[in-house]
Order: structure tokens, then sequence, then C-alpha cells
């Protein structure tokens, strides 16, 4: 009998590490409800995604172990399923829910930006705009920024995924986008995923045909920038803009 009691209490007492045990304002999701996100440590808000943890550890301990490797929401950002194959309880359900929330965390600041129209004067100030969503991107991601005759972003729209060897097509659909959002001016962006932000010939190339295809239909070409790891090109800055030649 006795034997038999040990083992019960045995089984018992991983569940009692189960977040549903401990008392209300510890609880991650409670805790939350009552005091707001902003109160919430990073391992408690990732403890919220994954809901359940596995027997022996809660989903906070999960989240703390996350953190532990990963260090910031960031560096989480450019992994794939090989970096997050020794947490246990880790399906694939879970990782798109901390995937997702980090993509939603990235699209809410362009959306925000959108709304209070930030006007562009200078380089510097676009890289803070997009910088933090294309930089740890693993594949070229090309946007269009338009901008009202004040110099204010009045949209914000990606044009191609993918390196700009056909640029013809790009440019129809920039010019297109910028006579249906009535458009002034527009400045081109696009990610290098290496971080080098050097120009290839076919950005140098894409640069002078853009510039071209602008006088002609009356929309200022502003400029082309590549964005790499905390660092950017700029055709205009770099007095390039006209001069691009092509390769």
């Amino acid at each position: 009998m006795r034997a038999g009691s040990s083992e019960r209490e045995d089984m018992q007492k991983p569940l009692q590490n189960s977040i549903r045990f401990w008392p209300a304002d510890d609880r991650p999701r409670e805790k939350l409800l009552k005091f707001g996100e902003r109160q919430l440590s990073n391992s408690e808000l990732l403890a919220i995604l994954l809901r359940t943890g596995v027997r022996g550890e809660s989903a906070l301990d999960i989240g703390r172990k996350i953190i532990e490797k990963f260090k910031t929401f960031r560096n989480m950002s450019h992994t794939d399923r090989r970096d997050w194959k020794d947490f246990r309880g880790l399906g694939p359900a879970k990782l798109a829910q901390i995937r997702a929330a980090i993509e939603i965390g990235r699209r809410f600041r362009e959306d925000e930006l959108k709304e209070i129209q930030p006007q562009i004067k200078t380089a510097r100030d676009l890289v803070d705009i997009l910088m933090p969503s294309l930089r740890d991107l693993k594949i070229e991601v090309f946007k269009a920024i338009f901008l009202n005759s004040q110099n204010r972003i009045i949209a914000i729209e990606e044009i191609a995924q993918g390196t700009v060897n056909r640029a013809s097509p790009f440019i129809r659909e920039i010019f297109q986008k910028a006579l249906a959002h009535f458009a002034v001016s527009v400045i081109c962006v696009h990610n290098h995923p290496s971080g080098d932000v050097t120009p290839s010939p076919e950005d140098r190339q894409f640069t002078q045909d853009l510039s071209d295809a602008g006088r002609v239909l009356s929309v200022k070409v502003i400029d082309h920038m590549i964005i790499g790891d905390n660092r950017y090109f700029s055709f205009a800055e770099t007095g390039q803009l006209k001069a691009a030649t092509r390769c």
C-alpha cells in the first residue's frame, strides 16, 4: 500500500508545477488582465502564448528557457525550426503562435506610422521606421513609400519579394500605386539579407530606370535605399541617385 501511495504522490508532484495551481496574481494571464501587459516579463508573455507546459515544466518554465537561449524577441525572429528542437513540448502549433506574435509586433509599427503620417526629412528618418521590420528577413523584400507634398507618408506598400533582376514590372507597379495614392514622390527600399548594403549592379540599374520613369510620370523619386543589419545605403545621400549607372 505504501509503495502504491508513494507512486501516486510522485505522479502528482509534477502536476503541482502547472500554472493553474499557482495563486491567481502569479499566473501570467490573470496578472496581465489585472495589471496590464507592460507589467509582464518576456517569459510571462511567452507563457501566455504557450498556454500549457509539459509534465515537470510549466509554460513559464519553458518561456524562461526560451528567453535564456535567445535573449531577445528579435533574435527569435530570424530562426528556423531546428533552433527550437531542444524545447520539450514546443511543437509546430506553439512555435507558429510565437512567430505570428513577433510578426504582429513588426506590422503594428508600420500600421501606427501610417496613421500618424510622419514627415521624412532625411534617409535616417525612414531607416528608423523600416530597419526593425527589414533587417532580419531571410529573403529580399522590396517596399515603396509614397509621400505627399509635405514629404509625409501616405502609404507603405510591399511591391515584391526577391531580387530586382527584372526591374520593369516592379517599376510599373510602383508608379501605378503612386498614382492611385495621389503621391507626389516615392522612396524605394529593400533589404539585403546578407547584411552587406553594397549596391549590386542590378540595384544600380533599377535605380536609374526608376529615376527615369519618375521624371516621365512627374512623380519625384527621392531615394532608393538598401537596409542591412543596422546599416543602410542611400543612393540620394551618396549623390548617386541621378548618376546610378547601367551595368
